[in-house]
């Protein structure tokens, strides 16, 4: 009995001793995709994706973020916007959105078309012009501010030292300047990106077509038209698409200066959104002005994956 104990002591520890010959599990190339990709996809949905349906949802409801609890109301909401001040906010919207895009488009162009010359020193320049990019737009805002102000600022001293005002004026104050003073403070702020993406396409034009076309006789704007922005085509659309959605959702600089004011004429979606929910605590109209706000979001979109898809064909 004892014997037979012992032996199979010593095949239990035969058996133990003895490499194994079964292969361990392999994860298959698709799960371990899917892992990998599982923290930032939970990091998505909590961040971005829950707290964008939430407000969609809340466009249904009358909910104020004050009083607790909330009462479906359909469309409601949104009957309310559309009849109230929407069309107001988009004209508004729209303008500086188009104000803001083309201006610095220009001012960006025309810098970009100086440094692909061969300009002394323009590496230099190069770093000077990306300095108002590189500022935060708290930052610039307050810069504007002053630039602006009415007893001390220096657009009034500079104007009325050229004759061209004859008192000072409150920029930022008065209905008819504030949207193009906003203007005037989001181009700074935005005109560098512009300059180093056209720059950057103006240098991939290849120096024989202009060398070609100087040939046959034409001059520096026939060059431009001819040679120049057809090889730029698809880059110039690009940079406009973006800067426009961008300045469709812009908020900081508009929001530091004026707040949407004076009466309003300065108020466009991103503050209007902002206004209705934490200054007249109705999160209802808010949701509601966002969801449309979001609509047209949408669209310009898909007017910009559809033009980077003809790009790519091309």
């Amino acid at each position: 009995m004892h014997g037979g104990t012992v032996a199979q002591g010593r095949a239990g520890v035969a058996n133990v001793d003895a490499p194994s010959t079964t292969a361990p599990r392999r994860i298959g190339d698709g799960a371990f995709a899917v892992v990998l990709t599982l923290p930032g996809f939970a990091l998505l949905i909590a961040v971005v994706l829950y707290p964008l349906v939430s407000a969609l949802v809340t466009a249904f409801f009358e909910q104020s973020l004050v009083v607790p609890g909330r009462e479906f109301v359909g469309l409601e909401n949104l009957r309310a916007v559309l009849e109230d001040d929407f069309w107001q906010i988009f004209r508004q919207t729209f303008v500086f959105t188009l104000g803001s895009t083309l201006i610095p488009f220009v001012v960006g162009f025309g810098l970009a078309l100086a440094l692909n010359t061969g300009l002394r020193g323009q590496r230099f320049f190069r770093g000077i012009f990306l300095v108002p990019w590189l500022v935060p737009g708290v930052v610039v805002s307050f810069l504007w501010m002053w630039i602006f102000n009415a007893n001390y600022g220096v657009a009034n001293g500079l104007l009325e030292g050229l004759g061209i005002i004859d008192e000072p004026h409150a920029w930022l104050a008065e209905p008819g300047t504030a949207m193009a003073a906003v203007i005037i403070a989001k181009t700074w702020a935005s005109f560098p990106w512009m300059m180093v993406m056209l720059l950057a396409g103006l240098q991939t034009v290849p120096p024989e077509l202009h060398e070609a076309a100087e040939m046959d006789g034409a001059g520096t704007i026939r060059r431009f038209f001819s040679v120049t922005l057809p090889h730029l085509k698809g880059i110039v659309g690009l940079v406009l698409l973006l800067e426009f959605i961008w300045n469709f959702q812009h908020f900081d600089i508009i929001y530091v200066l004026t707040g949407g004011g004076p009466a309003g004429t300065t108020q466009t979606f991103a503050t209007s959104v902002y206004e209705t929910a934490f200054r007249g605590f109705d999160l209802g109209r808010a949701g509601a002005l966002g969801l449309l706000w979001m609509v047209i979001l949408l669209l310009l979109v898909v007017v910009y994956v559809r033009f980077s898809e003809r790009g790519e064909e091309r």
